[in-house]
């Protein structure tokens, strides 16, 4: 019996091997994207469009302006150079990630994170699943006014611990975190990098059609809740149902540990006073300064240094917890770097603006009817190989813009559309870096939550295309 038991069970895990490895390496991936974007440079004529610069420093394309230019194929060196480029043109991004890594795992170390959870956890022990949108609602306020969805990084190590005490799973922790900060992102009601940058370029009043907007984030954040609160209710009851089943065990038993009893310590208080500060800090210097990921890399760097050594820690030991933290992230951060070399060996090879181009001309053919359906197809795809929001806009507004004329459609309904298309795909694209980093502080591979989060994401794009019908409808403005 005891041997059948044994073949039975040796069967099993053989069979769940064999159900992992259908999904190539994300690294593996990125790189085959990189090879066809190369060859790509061999098809597709190379193209430009001529830049404006604005008041503020930024450029935009004249739509009116593109033309065919001599062909430049990515050769050999140039696509060996792809990736090496690309981290060198994030370095600033891919350094900000891993600090975050390095500065979470002292604060860690000092063990007040652990007697937060703890804490929380008790209070919440019989209502856990109040827990998904008292986090989610806010977690999108601030995201939707701010457009800062790389406050992720911050909030989902302190989140996963809780999430897991709680009986739920590390998808639970990140997708309360991540849908609820797309969620405010997509449909942005003051943020300044992907709403303000598209309705300056496309002449509208800043921020400008807000009312639709609420109505339209209320209704995408709370299906964004169900959607989480469904997925937690079924893990907690059944955790074999858990997508990560099976490769959480160690961070499950990690964050069960007994807490009960345990009072803080004036040097972890002092340290828990430390974090809130720096947190202050933070969003002071993100909305008054715009503070990008440099300015950040140092705030995390002096945070994790001032925390430990408040909290108790040596210099060794604090050192150690940072290269810890950089290991913990470092496939997150990499993948930002690699990812890069998408938009290198487009840009090496002068087929972004063709590829451009060709979308515009696509979005004009259409009937006017679903003109603004097409503009979200084309965002979205777009998306992929500019994940920046307001690089997007920069790209594409000044071309869907003049479209939305001719076509009939409002200027504001093709900013609704850019939203769309530029916000709900960041959680899907594994050229989304801050994503990607997200994902490795969880410990979830790209794969497994694209199983995940794939029901939602149609939901959203269908309620995104029903929006903008009525957008156009009652001639949105």
């Amino acid at each position: 019996m005891k041997e059948n038991e044994t073949n039975k069970t040796g069967t099993k895990e053989q069979e769940a091997k064999e159900k992992k490895s259908w999904m190539p390496h994300i690294f593996a991936v990125l790189f085959f994207i990189i090879i066809i974007a190369s060859l790509a440079s061999y098809i597709i004529p190379a193209g430009e469009f001529e830049r404006v610069t604005m008041e503020d420093g930024r450029e935009i394309i004249d739509p009116g302006t593109f033309e065919i230019v001599e062909r430049t194929p990515v050769g050999i060196f140039d696509f060996m150079f792809a990736i090496p480029t690309g981290f060198i043109e994030t370095a600033e991004i891919v350094f900000g990630i891993l600090m975050i890594g390095g500065m979470f795992a002292v604060i860690e170390r000092t063990g007040i994170i652990s007697l937060g959870v703890g804490k929380l956890a008790n209070t919440f022990s019989n209502r856990g699943l109040w827990v998904i949108p008292i986090l989610m609602i806010p977690f999108a306020i601030i995201t939707t006014f701010t457009g800062q969805i790389e406050l992720s990084l911050v909030y989902l190590p302190a989140i996963l611990p809780l999430m897991l005490r709680l009986g739920f799973d590390k998808v639970t922790a990140a997708g309360a975190v991540l849908i609820s900060t797309i969620a405010g992102f997509a449909v942005a009601l003051t943020a300044p990098a992907n709403l303000g940058v598209s309705q300056s370029i496309s002449q509208l009043p800043l921020y400008s059609g807000m009312g639709y907007r609420i109505v339209i984030l209320t209704i995408i954040l709370l299906t964004g809740i169900l959607f989480v609160v469904r997925y937690a209710k079924k893990v907690r009851s059944n955790p074999e149902l858990s997508i990560t089943y099976g490769d959480n065990d160690s961070v499950q038993n990690e964050a069960m540990g007994d807490t009960n009893g345990q009072k803080a310590t004036t040097r972890q208080k002092l340290a828990s006073l430390v974090v809130l500060i720096a947190f202050g800090v933070l969003l002071w210097g993100l909305l008054q300064h715009g503070w990008y990921f440099r300015e950040l890399s140092g705030l995390y760097i002096m945070t994790g240094i001032i925390v430990g050594v408040v909290g108790g820690l040596g210099i060794s030991q604090i050192s150690e917890s940072f290269v810890q933290g950089f290991k913990n992230i470092l496939l997150g951060a990499m993948v930002v770097g690699i990812a890069r070399g998408v938009a290198v060996v487009l840009s090496d090879g002068n087929i972004m603006d063709t590829i451009i181009y060709a979308a515009g001309n696509l979005v004009e053919a259409m009937p006017s009817g679903v003109t603004a359906t097409i503009m979200l197809i084309v965002q979205a795809l777009l998306n992929f190989l500019i994940p920046s929001g307001s690089g997007q806009a920069m790209v594409t507004m000044p071309i869907m813009s003049g479209l939305a004329d001719l076509s009939g459609v409002t200027r504001q309904t093709a900013v609704l559309a850019f939203l769309f298309g530029d916000g709900f795909s960041n959680i899907f694209y594994p050229t989304s870096g801050y994503f990607m980093a997200a994902l490795a502080i969880a410990g979830i591979k790209w794969e497994k939550w694209i199983k995940f989060i794939w029901p939602l994401l149609l939901i959203w794009y269908g309620l995104a295309i029903v929006f903008l019908f009525i957008a156009q409808f009652m001639n949105y403005s």
